[in-house]
């Protein structure tokens, strides 16, 4: 990743010199190097964004709220979905009923 930091700046400039090239007939194996340059920065803009998300999510790790893009996607029904914690809970007329009319035990003769 330090190799790809430091190639980084270089490359917009090539690709435009290479452009230039095409424009002003160069040659040909100069024109197949347009795509591989292309692809590099594409591939140093990836690793960038993908430390800056890294980073962020490191940020955002211990606050309140997440920017809604580093929030895990998952599906609309499992977002909205209650949590453990709100599903378990009851009201106090269900606990009363459960302290009050609680599950009986019998003892059955073998």
């Amino acid at each position: 990743s330090s190799g790809i930091n430091a190639e980084w700046p270089l490359r917009p400039g090539e690709l435009s010199t290479l452009q230039v090239q095409k424009v002003t007939g160069g040659a040909t194996n100069k024109l197949s190097k347009i795509k591989d340059v292309r692809k590099s920065i594409a591939r140093c803009h990836t690793i960038h964004r993908q430390k800056q998300r890294e980073n962020l999510r490191k940020f955002y790790l211990k606050k309140k709220y997440m920017p809604l893009d580093l929030r895990p996607k998952k599906t609309r029904a499992i977002r909205r979905a209650l949590t453990k914690n709100e599903a378990g809970r009851k009201t106090l007329k269900q606990r009363k009923k459960d302290t009050h009319f609680s599950q009986r035990v019998y003892a059955l003769k073998a």
